[in-house]
């Protein structure tokens, strides 16, 4: 089976069915999809973008893997290494099997998180509020990730998307939010969405009601429930 190797910039239809081992015509509907990037030349032959080939490729395996496995595979988006750290010990303890991908930066997440579609993704209660709207917009618009949970900071949750802008605007910042994600955001973009699951985030020295483990061990029966909304 050939590979996609970091010379390749385009391939013919024919190499990519032969990559893919798919047919000619699985090729050409992947292009009519948008699942596959493909332009023609003037000849009138269609030549497949080797970057988005091996995404594909990618994407398979990352399927595979699902299907062969009881763990769930998780994105985690973080503002701190520390915090990152912190939760990957503790779902050590779990009964339910995570395997997490990490980023310690958004930008970086949200590429991932397009490139490995994982069952879900978990954002940090760290990152401002302003750039977990952006990330929840993009997550939600992006075909790859845009039925898989997210679990956000309950507190995020109940933060009015006005609120976030106002308290932006007095840190003296442009205006973040298009009018197209001010229209969403009313919407229910957020509190709507039933793919927006809610953890609790609170700061645990000065909540005496959490258990003995800790918010993390809060959890694991939340990352159940985002599962299970993937499956329906």
């Amino acid at each position: 089976m050939k590979t996609v190797t970091p010379d390749m910039e385009y391939l013919s239809t024919r190499q990519s069915a032969k990559i893919l081992q798919v047919s000619l015509g699985t090729v050409q509907k992947m292009v009519e999809l948008g699942e596959l990037i493909a332009w023609k030349t003037r000849g009138g032959h269609r030549r497949i973008l080797a970057s988005s080939l091996e995404q594909q490729l990618q994407r398979r395996k990352r399927a595979m893997r699902q299907k062969t496995s009881q763990n769930c595979i998780a994105m985690g988006i973080f503002r701190r290494a520390e915090n990152s750290q912190d939760l990957l010990e503790s779902i050590q303890d779990w009964q339910l099997k995570v395997e997490m991908e990490v980023a310690i930066d958004s930008l970086e997440g949200l590429m991932r998180a397009v490139s490995i579609a994982p069952d879900l993704i978990f954002l940090d209660a760290l990152i401002p509020p302003v750039e977990q709207v952006h990330l929840i917009h993009y997550l939600s618009k992006n075909k790859d990730t845009q039925r898989i949970p997210i679990l956000v900071d309950e507190g995020f949750i109940k933060l009015h998307p006005g609120v976030v802008a106002l308290a932006d605007e007095n840190n003296g910042h442009k205006p973040q939010f298009t009018e197209n994600l001010v229209e969403e955001l009313q919407n229910g973009l957020i509190e709507h969405n039933p793919l927006i699951i809610g953890y609790p985030a609170t700061n645990i020295e000065e909540d005496q009601s959490w258990p003995q483990g800790g918010r993390h061990e809060l959890l694991e029966p939340i990352f159940i429930e985002a599962l299970a909304k993937k499956c329906t």
